[in-house]
């Protein structure tokens, strides 16, 4: 007979919701912070690249949520890269 199968972790729905919110806000700060830093292109391009951006971090932080060891170590792991990301943003439209 096959071996009993792990029951599922109870923490899933803490984790897709960090994936998603803490995601979006990760996605959103990357192509700020990408716009900002590539000033010399041309914004026709600039825009499409930053718009092109987001999709695949936010997909990228969403899927790659559940590698984490529980709920709360992924929101504070995506909520440090955000604020990280949104402090760097910040320190650069400010210089």
């Amino acid at each position: 007979m096959a071996d009993k199968l792990p029951p599922i972790r109870r923490d899933w729905v803490s984790k897709s919701l960090a994936g998603f919110l803490l995601g979006a806000v990760l996605a959103f700060a990357a192509s700020a912070l990408f716009n900002v830093l590539s000033a010399d292109l041309p914004m026709s391009v600039r825009g499409q690249l930053a718009m092109w951006l987001v999709p695949p971090v936010w997909l990228g932080a969403l899927g790659g949520v559940y590698f984490f060891a529980s709920g709360l170590r992924a929101w504070l792991w995506l909520g440090g890269a955000s604020a990280l990301l949104l402090g760097l943003l910040l320190a650069l439209r400010l210089s």
